[in-house]
């Protein structure tokens, strides 16, 4: 047989364009290359860019809106321009006049942070015993979050007579008081996978070596407990800080005001102060942009720890 007649006859091992070989256990096997692979996966990566530039733009576009209006000239802002003709300082030096605003920003930091604290303490047994001894069935978690259901205006009266008869109105102890009480079922909500997510045999094992249930809590839950308890801190610090309603009812003077009744106070009887309350906005904005920078890492971590099981 003649060589030409060979290499007609010989098996073609080359790959065409649109074949491509994967080796098995048995042998070689052909796998078709679905066309247009490499462009859908372009367009794909097109499309997550466009929406991520969609989602900074809708995050960032009010911010920048809000730091240009604080520069801006009432008489601008009254007319509707969008994009002033000049820019001055005087909406930011007639805000530091007219209120003390770093006052009224620990008030602020004061009621969130003891509020945090409180929710985080009480939440962390309720939510060890729904996740550990399922307490209450699947009734109470629902019971819980229940809570949120009505509008909290239902809640002020009540409030403001409990605190009025224990001589904590107008104080920032007696409203850290109220956001530690409202806010426990959101921080249980959010705690609840973290427990779960707790190995049982270690507490099993603290208890063989004779730690009481106290001992259990503060030696083994807790300190696993720790990335969940930050990023849960962080979530309710950011409610607390920013609420008005119960804030608005139970401080009355104005030494003892948090910085969002303090905001509210630039609406007068002729008109609003536009550019002023644009100025107190942008300076409650930055302690909260500073913990959120600094705490970012903290909040992630401890909310894919809590989601992952």
């Amino acid at each position: 047989m003649s060589s030409s007649t060979l290499r007609s006859t010989a098996p073609r091992t080359t790959d065409t364009p649109t074949t491509a070989l994967i080796t098995t256990g048995r042998g070689r096997l052909p796998r078709r290359r679905e066309a247009g692979h490499g462009s859908r996966k372009a367009y794909a990566k097109a499309g997550r860019g466009v929406l991520w530039i969609m989602v900074l733009l809708g995050t960032l576009v009010p911010i920048v809106y809000l730091f240009t209006l604080s520069f801006t000239p009432q008489a601008q802002i009254a007319t509707g321009q969008v994009f002033p003709t000049e820019l001055t300082l005087r909406n930011w030096t007639a805000m530091w006049d007219r209120m003390p605003i770093l006052l009224y920003v620990l008030n602020s930091v004061v009621a969130a942070v003891l509020g945090c604290v409180l929710s985080l303490v009480i939440a962390t047994f309720v939510a060890f015993a729904m996740a550990r001894f399922r307490t209450g069935g699947g009734f109470l978690p629902l019971y819980v979050l229940a809570s949120f259901v009505a509008p909290p205006v239902v809640a002020v009266v009540p409030l403001f007579f409990l605190l009025r008869g224990m001589g904590l109105i107008n104080s920032p102890y007696g409203l850290a008081l109220i956001y530690g009480l409202v806010n426990v079922a959101v921080a249980a909500a959010l705690l609840e996978p973290f427990v779960e997510r707790i190995p049982a045999e270690l507490e099993e094992a603290a208890q063989i070596d004779g730690a009481g249930p106290m001992r259990t809590m503060s030696s083994v839950v807790v300190p696993l407990l720790v990335p969940g308890l930050i990023a849960t801190g962080i979530i309710i610090l950011i409610l607390n800080y920013n609420e008005l309603l119960f804030a608005l009812t139970v401080l009355q003077k104005n030494d003892a005001q948090t910085l969002p009744v303090a905001i509210s106070l630039f609406q007068g009887d002729r008109g609003v102060q536009f550019g002023q309350m644009a100025s107190a906005s942008m300076a409650a904005i930055i302690p909260v942009y500073i913990a959120a920078v600094f705490m970012q890492r903290y909040l992630v971590g401890g909310l894919t720890s809590g989601a992952i099981k």
